[in-house]
């Protein structure tokens, strides 16, 4: 087989794998229950897209911290959810995952209609940067893990790299040829001012009012709750978590 021929191969199985140990695995999915709810065959898709994950990307600890092999496997876990109905070539394009122990400080650098600029110190848990790093907290990769609740910190950072997919991080990640993009237009659009509508009179998102800033962060917030809280999206939003599974071609209700 010649060297592009390999390269072509190893690029439709998922490329080179890390060898996961059944224990570690069996370990990461006992202290996760999002990972915990997938059915046999899909936890088996996702320990070798997770093995994969962790032979593309380097992963880099901030702070003096030293990312141990239960942590990049905890976080590679939580990365793939999003793409196990896709393939992971939606995370191509960028290399690393740095890693803080707590929250770390973003200083930024704003300016209103009006030419105002203001400057601020932003503490975040995460951030997403185009052809760039993910940027992780640990304590929000752990907390979030555990949890059996709204909100997932991997998930939010990796719906930012799909939305990214199309060059810009707008609420509009590349869509399948068998989607409307009309009608994915439409149904977000609708959704997102009613929150908005409901916000100004005083009702806050379940998702949090985060989720407002822009329509990235929309994507980003609602793709956490279609993991994370399917049949309460489902409920409240079901055109839109009719979207999400298409997309990611996954329906997370039908595991609750």
């Amino acid at each position: 087989m010649t060297g592009s021929l390999l390269a072509r191969w190893r690029r439709h199985m998922g490329g080179a794998r890390k060898t996961i140990d059944s224990d570690e695995w069996r370990r990461i999915c006992r202290s996760s229950p999002l990972i915990d709810r997938y059915a046999s065959v899909e936890r088996a898709r996702l320990r070798a897209l997770a093995g994969a994950f962790l032979e593309r990307k380097k992963f880099e600890g901030a702070h003096g911290l030293e990312v141990d092999d239960e942590t990049r496997l905890l976080i590679a876990a939580q990365a793939c959810i999003p793409i196990l109905g896709l393939s992971l070539d939606w995370l191509d394009g960028w290399r690393s995952v740095v890693v803080y122990p707590g929250d770390f400080i973003v200083h930024r650098t704003t300016v209103d209609e009006a030419g105002v600029v203001s400057e601020s110190d932003d503490p975040l848990s995460g951030e997403a940067w185009g052809r760039g790093p993910v940027i992780l907290s640990l304590e929000g990769v752990r907390e979030d893990a555990r949890a059996e609740r709204w909100g997932n910190l991997v998930i939010h950072e990796i719906a930012h790299k799909l939305d990214m997919c199309n060059g810009v991080a707008n609420g509009m990640p590349p869509l399948h040829r068998d989607m409307d993009r009309a009608r994915w237009t439409e149904t977000w659009s609708t959704v997102f001012d009613e929150l908005v509508g409901a916000y100004e009179r005083g009702i806050e998102p379940w998702t949090g009012e985060y989720a407002l800033e822009d329509p990235a962060e929309f994507f980003s917030a609602m793709s956490e709750a279609f993991f994370t809280c399917p049949m309460k999206l489902q409920r409240s939003h079901a055109d839109l978590y009719a979207e999400l599974r298409r997309f990611y071609r996954q329906d997370p209700a039908a595991h609750r």
